[in-house]
């Protein structure tokens, strides 16, 4: 038995919210979806329609003040479109800017690039990974704070098993000191407060 569409309420309520000229563009595009690839689900996410496929985001529609998009993602499909031709520069999504039904390729042809999509997707290609975040590096520590550490075993392990952020808080302390009278009371009980085990923030927070 052939999967039975999944059409989100969500979405539908989107379309009709949207400008009139906008509600066929859509209404269009998510039939053309559903019917091409039967059991992809619907989801809205950053305030806009999303077509999913196997846990992939496939694509997605908008509508704007004068035009709708279509976009169907990941790296592998947008080479793909480039390579038949499509290769729009205005506009989010990948049919440009859509302001009315004859600004989309022949339907036939839209259907062959949402199964490559879907196929693509099959073959496992991830179509939308963010990149992770570089972890910041451990802060480097003062050259006065080092030395102090050097005279206290207790402050120097505590010191040593302290997450970079913990060291952070309290480098960025004794750094941010604009006199060395000052400087050198903090760095003083900085060594008291690490041997005890306490990070920068001890009152309010733990390491």
């Amino acid at each position: 038995m052939p999967p039975v569409a999944t059409f989100d309420p969500r979405v539908d309520a989107y379309i009709n919210k949207s400008a009139v000229f906008a509600q066929p563009i859509l209404t269009h595009l998510r039939e053309l979806v559903h019917k091409t690839l039967p059991d992809v689900t619907e989801d809205i996410k950053w305030s806009m329609p999303f077509f999913l496929y196997k846990g992939q985001m496939l694509g997605n529609i908008a509508a704007f003040k004068a035009h709708c998009s279509f976009g169907l993602f990941g790296n592998a499909m947008r080479d793909y479109l480039k390579q038949q031709g499509v290769d729009q520069k205005e506009g989010m999504g990948s049919m440009g800017k859509i302001a009315t039904l004859k600004d989309l390729p022949p339907t036939k042809t839209l259907a062959g690039y949402i199964r490559h999509a879907a196929m693509l997707v099959d073959d496992g290609a991830k179509t939308m990974t963010r990149t992770k975040k570089a972890a910041r590096a451990a802060p480097e520590i003062p050259t006065e704070l080092a030395a102090a550490l050097k005279k206290n075993k207790a402050a120097t392990k505590v010191w040593n098993d302290f997450s970079p952020s913990c060291r952070r808080e309290y480098t960025d302390w004794i750094t941010e000191a604009k006199r060395e009278e000052t400087k050198e009371k903090r760095i003083a009980q900085a060594i008291e407060w690490i041997a005890e085990g306490k990070q920068r923030n001890w009152k309010y927070q733990n390491c």
